[in-house]
């Protein structure tokens, strides 16, 4: 357990891990290494979804290894069909990657899935017209309700939710108006209204804004690596949350193997 009652979360998104990224990314997971308990990595964490890029990556997160680590992936981590591959690499270096599930690492829940596109309020998209427009939307639907599913399971005082899409309009502004659609879904916000949250962090909204709110309570983070950087240039490129844990909760070790998403 972390020092006292308080529990540090490292989180960051779009680190868009290449295959000649070695030695780029060591100097950001030492600094969460020293700056906080938990890592969350926030979806994108290679940047054409190949399985050498994931090796690159474990190599780099070789300097956070004390450190428990808590993933999901994005939309980059798909491009090359081989997210499985991605996964398992990942899984095998010791990650937790959740697609649907959730876990508890000192004290708090964690849910997290990749989440989808199809806008927000009244400009998502709906199930209606052709076929090909219902099954993008069946796909927001069934992201939205995998979270569902990890958030329900989860029955730790604190909470948090991991992604990649926003669930909100607000995290996204700042990114042209046009784009919004594929940036979030209002679709993943339900599920956080029903069960809520400490806190929800996500990435994929690279020039978006830094923070936003849902129904002016659940504090929602956009840790994409670009908007750390624009927006706190004197800090080390991660958001750290403390939560205050119960001092009765127990420490809980995590087996990826218990939780890894069965993909078909």
């Amino acid at each position: 357990m972390a020092t006292g009652e308080t529990v540090r979360i490292a989180a960051v998104a779009d680190i868009h891990c290449t295959k000649t990224s070695q030695g780029a990314l060591q100097p950001l997971f030492t600094q969460a290494a020293a700056s906080a308990d938990i890592l969350l990595l926030c979806g994108d964490l290679t940047d054409y979804g190949l399985p050498e890029e994931a090796h690159v990556l474990v190599h780099e997160l070789a300097a956070a290894r004390r450190m428990p680590t808590i993933g999901v992936l994005g939309n980059h981590d798909e491009e090359s069909g081989r997210h499985e591959e991605v996964r398992d690499i990942l899984c095998e270096s010791g990650v937790t990657m959740l697609d649907g599930q959730s876990c508890e690492v000192m004290g708090i829940g964690f849910a997290g899935v990749k989440g989808f596109a199809g806008g927000f309020g009244r400009g998502a998209l709906g199930l209606w017209g052709e076929e090909a427009i219902k099954a993008f939307v069946r796909e927001a639907i069934n992201e939205a309700l995998k979270l569902e599913t990890a958030l329900a399971r989860l029955r730790t005082e604190r909470r948090v939710a991991v992604l990649h899409y926003a669930p909100i309009q607000t995290t996204v502004e700042g990114e042209p108006p046009s784009i919004f659609p594929w940036l979030g879904s209002s679709r993943l916000e339900e599920p956080l209204t029903r069960y809520p949250v400490d806190a929800v962090f996500h990435g994929h909204a690279h020039h978006g804004r830094p923070e936003g709110r849902i129904r002016d309570t659940t504090p929602v983070y956009n840790v994409s690596l670009p908007v750390l950087r624009a927006t706190f240039p004197d800090r080390p490129p991660f958001r750290v949350l403390e939560l205050r844990v119960s001092p009765h909760a127990h420490d809980q070790d995590i087996n990826p193997q218990e939780v890894r998403p069965a993909i078909a």
